[in-house]
């Protein structure tokens, strides 16, 4: 590896790993946990996932949207459940792995794509706003001025740095000028040590202390589904979109791998669940992080943190981290997906949207699956309104119909619709070497075709089915030619 990459690598890592630490807190306070069960959850799935994962330079950590799922389980059922759950969502997303089915991303459309990365920036620059609180109320007079100027000003560096120099992340500088600018002037504004107290000592191991009984089972067994859906579902949408950025391709079914094994490793070294953390990806990806080091790097930081850097790091102070978040929210928005809202099918526009909304109000897996489920429904409209019949009187005096388009459930009714049994001759051939039969129903579509025939008192010869539509017949009604 070249020097200069070494180097790149190693200082995107260390500016990643204090952007990780705030939101790995914010998380486990969240989910009513520890604060240093989720350093430890970042520390070692940040880790193994930059080690060992199919995406080079994509971050993963204790993220949010696993916070959100599991609150319900540890307010009822104690942090000892969690731990097993996080073991048994682990399990679920190595197996998701094994068998490949990292590719189902592919079925994300774009537009979905869009509305995701969207939700996700805007749900990003609203977590900040927490930190305008002092508990419930909202901070006013000198406190609030003091912590809007030091957002300001590191805001102001991360964006005017590039203009000076590269060879420094922005974002490192911010943070660490910043800080040293509070120290040395003795400015009063809060710091992460008002956050939590981050000191510790290593994890240990230890299996979750749970009855290991089928009674347990079926109490974590929901949360372990919805878990590892949520963070698969984070992980390959960041993959896809890590991909984009440094327009090279990454393994998901490998990283799917390494993300269930980092997770079942978390669970048992007392550590939250994580998946792929966006914010935190386009921070490192923007600081020049690239290979496997600045995953590793940023893992291993925030482990030196809580061992020995604790008084140092505890005295960063929070206006400082809101800054680069509030940066990398408006960098990980697609502002270009607002200039082709005029230009692109206005279905697309609702689907990037919805999908956008839906994301800030529930949660990215809700989002994720209403989107797909839009765009599959208006697959299914556009594809079905593209279905039609030539038809024309032979010499004979019978008459052909040949069909074009896609017969499936959507379109059996426009193309029962193109017949005419009542009124046509009394032979009626029906070509269908352009048509492509889907499903059950296209058959069925078929054999009421035939019986308004029948019914009718004529007779109807199909021509040019394919092999897949005659292996289907058959299938359908072996008692039929």
């Amino acid at each position: 590896m070249k020097p200069k990459r070494l180097r790149a690598d190693v200082l995107a890592g260390l500016t990643t790993s204090f952007a990780l630490l705030p939101e790995c807190i914010a998380f486990a306070l969240v989910a009513h946990l520890n604060p240093l069960m989720g350093l430890y959850g970042a520390f070692i799935i940040c880790t193994l996932t930059a080690l060992f994962g199919g995406r080079p330079g994509m971050v993963s950590g204790a993220a949010g949207s696993m916070a959100v799922v599991i609150v319900a389980l540890v307010v009822q059922h104690g942090v000892q459940y969690l731990l097993a759950t996080v073991l048994l969502g682990g399990l679920i997303m190595l197996a998701f792995g094994l068998l490949r089915l990292g590719k189902l991303v592919r079925m994300v459309p774009h537009p979905v794509m869009l509305g995701f990365v969207n939700g996700l920036a805007i749900v990003i620059a609203l977590a900040q706003l927490e930190h305008f609180k002092s508990g419930e109320a909202w901070l006013s007079g000198a406190p609030l001025y003091m912590m809007i100027g030091l957002v300001a000003l590191t805001m102001a560096i991360v964006y005017l740095m590039p203009r000076l120099t590269r060879a420094v992340p922005p974002a490192l500088v911010a943070i660490l000028g910043v800080g040293l600018a509070v120290y040395l002037l003795g400015l009063p504004t809060r710091t992460l040590g008002d956050m939590a107290h981050i000191a510790g000592g290593l994890p240990g191991f230890a299996l979750p202390d749970i009855p290991w009984s089928l009674e347990t089972l079926r109490i974590i067994v929901p949360y372990a589904i919805l878990m590892a859906v949520v963070g698969l579902l984070e992980t390959l949408l960041t993959l896809n979109l890590t991909d984009e950025i440094t327009e090279s391709r990454g393994y998901p079914d490998r990283e799917c791998v390494a993300l269930g094994a980092a997770n079942m490793v978390s669970g048992v070294f007392g550590g939250m669940g994580g998946c792929a953390m966006i914010g935190q990806t386009v921070i490192n990806l923007s600081s020049g992080g690239r290979g496997r080091l600045s995953g590793a790097v940023a893992g291993g930081m925030i482990l030196l943190f809580v061992l020995f850097l604790s008084p140092l790091i505890e005295r960063i102070p929070l206006a400082a981290l809101v800054g680069v978040m509030f940066v990398v929210s408006q960098q990980t928005f697609a502002w270009a997906s607002l200039r082709v809202l005029n230009k692109v099918p206005l279905n697309d526009v609702l689907v990037i949207i919805a999908v956008t909304v839906i994301t800030v109000f529930t949660d990215l897996a809700i989002a994720v699956f209403c989107g797909i489920i839009i765009a599959a429904l208006n697959f299914a409209w556009q594809h079905a309104r593209e279905l039609y019949a030539d038809s024309h009187v032979e010499a004979d005096g019978s008459k052909l119909y040949l069909l074009h388009g896609t017969l499936f459930f959507a379109s059996t009714t426009p193309f029962l619709n193109q017949f005419d049994p009542a009124n046509d001759p009394s032979v009626v051939t029906v070509d269908c070497r352009h048509l492509s039969f889907v499903d059950y129903s296209a058959i069925a579509a078929l054999k009421t075709l035939r019986e308004r025939y029948t019914k009718a008192g004529k007779q109807l010869r199909v021509l040019h089915l394919s092999e897949r539509c005659k292996k289907l017949l058959k299938r359908a009604s072996e008692h039929h030619d």
